[in-house]
């Protein structure tokens, strides 16, 4: 039942980059509209034997019936491939998911709030520096302290990196814990904590939801006839 959801989705990717305007699509020029190969059964077995951790229904069979990764949400899902042996995900900050860390559950909570708080209020401003070498010396160590606070890599334990927007935000899906299964936006470079996708709803977003969600909303967009002057 998981597998049928998948249905047809090679195919539409396919027409998406015929149509007149796909290009317009944020991100297209990231992927092209080029999804990677499917994995094998094996290949999906050794990828879960050596992360420990079995992957969210939808995701695995997507990553079966559809690809590895290539086309997807803004520059596209960031493929899954075996490199000297050993698996692993690559993309623009898919460094950041600590896959030692696969196993142990996504925390519930962020960073307590009154330590955020707190931190967020001693952020230096530029104009409060009359030299903006002091500003510089200032900021680099404030942002130290945030990263040491929001980036510690227990943050983001039980997640790998799907995505990116650009500008440092990502998107993570959680893999182990109470959240297995949903997306979670990244802000953090913008001074902000992850935060889960929710739909209009007000639900969390799972990995199917989320990719079906964007085919629907780049087709409706590549069909488009482009302007001309």
């Amino acid at each position: 039942m998981v597998a049928q959801q998948w249905s047809g989705v090679r195919q539409r990717v396919a027409a998406v980059r015929a149509a007149p305007s796909s290009g317009a699509v944020f991100g297209s020029l990231g992927h092209d509209w080029v999804l990677d190969d499917p994995l094998t059964e094996d290949g999906l077995a050794e990828l879960e034997s050596q992360i420990g951790v079995r992957l969210p229904d939808d995701y695995r069979s997507f990553l079966i019936c559809v690809g590895a990764g290539g086309a997807g949400p803004a520059y596209g899902l960031f493929p899954v491939r075996r490199v000297q042996g050993r698996w692993r995900w690559e993309g623009d900050g898919a460094e950041l998911a600590d896959l030692a860390l696969l196993t142990q559950p996504f925390p519930d909570h962020g960073p307590d709030s009154e330590d955020l708080d707190a931190l967020l209020a001693v952020r230096p401003e530029e104009e409060d520096f009359e030299e903006s070498e002091d500003f510089d010396d200032a900021i680099e160590a404030w942002d130290e302290r945030w990263e040491a606070l929001m980036f510690a890599p227990e943050r983001t334990a039980g997640a790998i990196v799907v995505s990116h927007l650009g500008c440092a935000q990502r998107e993570w899906l959680i893999i182990s814990g109470t959240h297995r299964g949903t997306i979670w936006s990244d802000f953090r470079a913008d001074d902000t904590d992850l935060a889960p996708l929710l739909d209009q709803a007000g639900d969390p977003v799972t990995f199917a939801h989320w990719y079906i969600d964007w085919l629907q909303k780049a087709e409706l967009a590549a069909r488009r006839q482009p302007s001309h002057p």
